[in-house]
């Protein structure tokens, strides 16, 4: 007998597995049961698993039934004809929804010559197994599958123009870019979609190496290209406050806070606050400037210290630009939150050029950050005096086999001389064979190499320098928003290290694999100035080895095992690790330090 689980759980047994799969599948494609219901058996474990559930991605397959597909051309002519729909197809049988587990009992063939006796559905277009990102790849059947995965996610990182209204929303980190571009090669699913979809720019790239400047997937970049806007964009920044009300009938209050209450920094903070306690639009401010004044009342008060002086004592709650961030006031929002409270938004935004150390990449996953900002007479240019906006390391086309990154730099040369757009779309694509007869009669090399001169020297490159265009994305990960550094500042109250967090104003951690570096490089003295930011001094008993107390009206340190007349010693330690040598005895392990005297040697 065989189990058959109905969403997870066991509904009852059947004789035989496949044939009750049949009856259920042949049921479906009639209507007697729901068109949304899924079926898999598993002949392993000799079970049938049924999913009605939500959530489950399906995606529609035509059905094949003894080697013969089930759409006919007749069933096409009346789909043009608009006498019958994509809903009619799916009661006829002829199309039908299946999921990834039913997908397991199908042999599905991609194209119609490819059918057999064996096969039981056939793909609409073989594009359809990619989702809406991947297929928007260009010949992205040339490429491996995680290659595929990694260029779809890289898609939804690209900055781009999201929104039309984007002046009229305050969304959360939001990067646009100042000049969108269509690719040009691109995939039919890029018109289907919209030119709104468009997150990046066509470029001119070079395959070559710039002095290790590009090694390990880095890119040098022509200034020029970047002085003309190459990937320019704007980063947008909101700041909310909202006026609460409190048990006992306190508020907050947006104003200039005064000096005496708790909380306050320095006057310079607050020199953009206008007299209703909020600033100006078009101010140009940097992290730690107040940009909305705001004071609370105290909080956790007792109905009768509501009405003492503890009620009039406030602190400054105000709103400040985040730390390590700079830019200008673009607009001021005053409106109400969901429970009627006064609301203040304030959205600030920086103009961001892209610089050393900003991410790249194209649609194939071949990403990488800038390693060079080149000068323009620095970079290489070909015999038609053409310098490339981009220099690509031949490395990581090799080790990752992105055959398409090549191909769609080929197929956008010949659509920038062409004047036209190429189609990319994956299994259906322009062959490479016409691009490069296309690429010969426009008067160029058939396989997209050129002549290239240095442009710091003017020789010319003995080999040839394959040289074309491509689509590449500006990804949102840039320098601006990671950079962090510190010299001093707060420290962690349990081990008096320093925060962590660039938002805390935190510091850099130099832990255990940073250490061997100093070891490896001979210079393991240095790691007493590196580990001494929680530095603290500890009274130790010569006797015992237990930590001693230090006695402020007898001026000295006392062991308390050993009495008053036990000789101590002070040690330099961290912070941390007294911490340990405490959380040790706190649960029954006693510690002892025993000391050496370096100089009695």
């Amino acid at each position: 007998m065989v189990d058959v689980f109905m969403n997870g759980a066991l509904s009852g047994q059947v004789s035989s597995g496949s044939k009750f799969m049949e009856q259920v599948i042949a049921s479906r494609r009639k209507g007697t049961i729901s068109k949304v219901l899924n079926i898999r058996y598993c002949k392993a474990e000799d079970k049938i698993e049924i999913s009605t559930s939500k959530d489950r991605l399906r995606r529609p397959v035509i059905v094949i039934k003894e080697g013969v597909p089930q759409i006919t051309k007749e069933h096409i002519k009346q789909l043009k004809e608009n006498k019958l729909t994509w809903s009619d197809l799916i009661k006829k049988g002829v199309i039908e929804y299946i999921d990834a587990a039913e997908e397991e009992n199908t042999y599905i063939a991609l194209y119609d010559k490819d059918i057999t006796k064996e096969h039981t559905h056939l793909e609409i277009n073989p594009l359809t197994m990619f989702g809406s990102n991947t297929s928007l790849v260009p010949y992205a059947n040339f490429n491996q599958s995680s290659r595929l995965n990694s260029g779809m996610k890289n898609q939804r990182q690209g900055i781009s123009l999201y929104a039309l209204n984007y002046l009229n929303r305050l969304d959360t980190n939001m990067n646009l870019l100042h000049q969108p571009q269509k690719p040009i090669v691109k995939s039919f699913t890029q018109d289907i979609f919209g030119d709104l979809l468009a997150g990046g720019q066509n470029m001119t790239i070079a395959v070559l190496n710039y002095e290790g400047y590009n090694m390990e997937d880095a890119i040098v970049i022509n200034k020029a290209s970047l002085d003309r806007g190459y990937s320019r964009s704007t980063h947008f920044r909101p700041y909310t406050t909202e006026k609460l009300r409190y048990a006992g009938g306190q508020v907050d209050k947006i104003t200039i806070p005064d000096k005496d209450i708790q909380g306050y920094t320095v006057e310079e903070d607050y020199r953009f606050l206008e007299e209703d306690g909020i600033t100006y639009p078009e101010v140009d401010v940097k992290g730690g400037d107040v940009i909305i004044g705001k004071t609370s009342p105290p909080r956790f008060l007792s109905k009768l210290e509501s009405f003492s002086a503890m009620a009039n004592t406030r602190k400054d709650t105000s709103v400040r630009v985040k730390f390590g961030e700079k830019g200008t006031v673009s607009k001021i929002l005053l409106t109400e939150s969901e429970d009627g409270n006064p609301l203040v938004q304030i959205e600030v935004r920086d103009s961001r050029i892209p610089t050393n150390g900003d991410k790249f990449s194209s649609r194939h996953a071949q990403k990488g950050v800038i390693g060079l900002i080149a000068n323009s007479e620095d970079i290489p240019f070909t015999a038609s005096g053409i310098q490339p906006d981009m220099l690509f390391a031949p490395y990581g086309v090799s080790k990752r086999m992105t055959v398409s990154h090549l191909i769609e730099t080929l197929g956008g040369k010949v659509a920038a001389l062409a004047g036209r757009y190429v189609d990319g779309t994956a299994f259906d694509s322009e062959t490479y064979g016409d691009l490069r007869e296309e690429l010969l009669k426009l008067g160029f090399k058939d396989d997209g190499t050129e002549t290239l001169y240095d442009g710091r020297t003017g020789k010319q490159y003995k080999a040839k320098i394959f040289v074309g265009s491509i689509y590449y994305m500006r990804l949102k990960y840039q320098v601006a928003d990671k950079l962090q550094a510190r010299a001093r500042g707060r420290v962690a109250l349990l081990t008096r290290q320093p925060t962590a967090g660039k938002a805390v104003e935190g510091g850099l951690r130099f832990g255990e694999m940073e250490k061997e570096t100093l070891v490896g490089h001979g210079a393991s003295l240095l790691m007493k100035e590196r580990f001494d930011s929680d530095k603290t001094h500890v009274y130790v008993c010569d006797r015992c080895g237990a930590m001693a107390t230090y006695d402020y009206y007898k001026n000295k340190a006392i062991c308390i095992p050993c009495g008053e007349k036990a000789k101590t010693s002070t040690i330099e330690v961290s912070y941390a690790f007294k911490l340990f040598l405490d959380e040790l005895m706190s649960i029954g392990i006693r510690p002892r330090l025993h000391l050496k005297d370096k100089y009695s040697q």
